[in-house]
């Protein structure tokens, strides 16, 4: 047998209450042994860890991936490229790719591209109705059977009330779980940041946080009478989470996941009409940024990256003109770290949003145990860089961060025992 040897790293795997310093080998892809040496075989490889910290590999459960269909923002090769250098080994794919992912054969091109690149593995989100049109059911069942791992309408509206409890009726008929995102469009119409006092001095239109509450008060009694599996993706408002509190006190099967971006800014960040922060779900107020934090700590919410790569150019426009989303995956480890540093978010709170919560979600096994599939990363949160375009694996280069200096960054991913990155 021979091993791949991981030194004198922190391990760090909230799920199974570890945080220690010591050894890992990993052969055929495997865990062999953590804290000591294998009676038999050899070291075909060895990493000193020394001040960096394994922990489980992070995933994703909402990014844009633009491909197909734009690949003037990204390809699936760019952007799980990307993914890994922000420590992920797993992406949920929205399906608002060009075309739409509503049929076995774009899902099975998704799954094709993402082999070939052979970096982050895509776990694609089929859409729940045809050409997320909010009208007619897709094959709901035959996109689960093609390896979708939910269904999801990204954030287009469904007609109506009767069609969203059709596809809530079909999901809980074959416990297909259905990722939504709650927003009112009737109110969310013509807006493009917070509403609030910021948008009021900036003369921009606003987004109220009912928006996302009362569509979220629709969905929460939609599941309690069918009895679907929801997960709710990009909660950004303290109300919601009092709902969901709630729902899940009644018993409903309902999680649920912020944008790290809410967790970091507030609506006051888009003083100066910096179109980097043109983001959906909005940037709110800090007390929901606050609410949210308190979420996260308490093991409430799970934590997605929303990632959305932009060409230059769809960012160029006037700030309520451009095009809504921010590239996150070339830095999301520097910025998560900064709600740690700041004391904001605890480490064990962080891993347990980005991996143990999204693995017990989608029933995956991401865990540091022996045994188990080697999927982690190495961090080193002592590494220091200038966050510039250059550097990015991502094709979009829409970030707010771009010229700040960042610290933490991943050395290394693994997937499946095998090197990713």
């Amino acid at each position: 047998m021979r091993y791949l040897h991981i030194e004198n790293a922190r391990l760090i795997d909230p799920s199974q209450n570890l945080d220690e310093v010591c050894d890992i080998y990993v052969a055929g892809g495997r865990i062999a042994t953590i804290g000591h040496k294998p009676a038999s075989g050899e070291i075909e490889q060895s990493i000193n860890a020394q001040g960096q910290w394994l922990v489980p590999g992070f995933i994703d459960l909402g990014a844009h991936l633009a491909d197909p269909g734009y690949p003037q923002k990204g390809t699936i090769a760019s952007e799980t490229r990307a993914a890994c250098a922000g420590g992920f080994t797993h992406v949920c794919a929205l399906p608002d790719s060009k075309p739409v992912a509503d049929s076995s054969a774009v899902i099975q091109q998704v799954l094709e591209k993402a082999a070939q690149a052979g970096y982050a593995s895509v776990l694609p989100l089929g859409a729940v109705t045809q050409g997320l049109a909010g009208e007619q059911l897709a094959n709901m069942y035959g996109l689960r059977e093609a390896g979708c791992v939910a269904l999801s309408n990204a954030r287009q509206p469904f007609k109506d009330s009767y069609v969203l409890r059709r596809v809530m009726e079909y999901a809980a008929t074959y416990d297909i779980p259905l990722f939504l995102q709650a927003e009112d469009v009737s109110l969310s119409d013509g807006g493009c940041m917070h509403e609030g006092p910021v948008a009021t001095r900036m003369g921009l239109s606003g987004i109220p946080a009912t928006a996302e509450s009362i569509a979220l008060a629709q969905i929460i009694l939609l599941a309690e009478q069918t009895g679907a599996r929801i997960h709710i993706s990009q909660v950004s408002c303290a109300r919601s989470l009092q709902m969901l509190s709630q729902a899940r006190q009644k018993g409903l099967n309902i999680s649920a996941d912020t944008p790290l971006a809410n967790l970091v800014y507030t609506d006051a960040a888009v003083t100066g009409y910096n179109s980097q922060f043109n983001v959906r779900p909005p940037l709110r107020s800090d007390a929901d940024r606050q609410a949210l934090l308190a979420a996260v700590n308490n093991g409430e919410l799970a934590i997605s990256s929303n990632h959305r790569p932009h060409e230059i150019a769809a960012k160029k426009a006037p700030f309520a003109d451009a095009e809504a989303g921010m590239s996150m995956f070339d830095f999301f480890v520097p910025l998560a770290l900064q709600l740690v540093s700041s004391n904001e978010l605890s480490l064990a709170a962080l891993i347990r949003a980005v991996s143990n919560q999204p693995a017990q979600l989608l029933g995956l096994e991401q865990a540091l145990k022996e045994g188990s599939w080697f999927n982690a990363v190495l961090l080193d949160p002592t590494a220091s860089r200038l966050a510039d375009e250059s550097s990015m694996h991502s094709k979009g280069t829409n970030s707010p961060l771009i010229g700040s200096r960042l610290e933490g960054a991943v050395s290394a991913v693994f997937a499946d025992g095998r090197r990713v990155f």
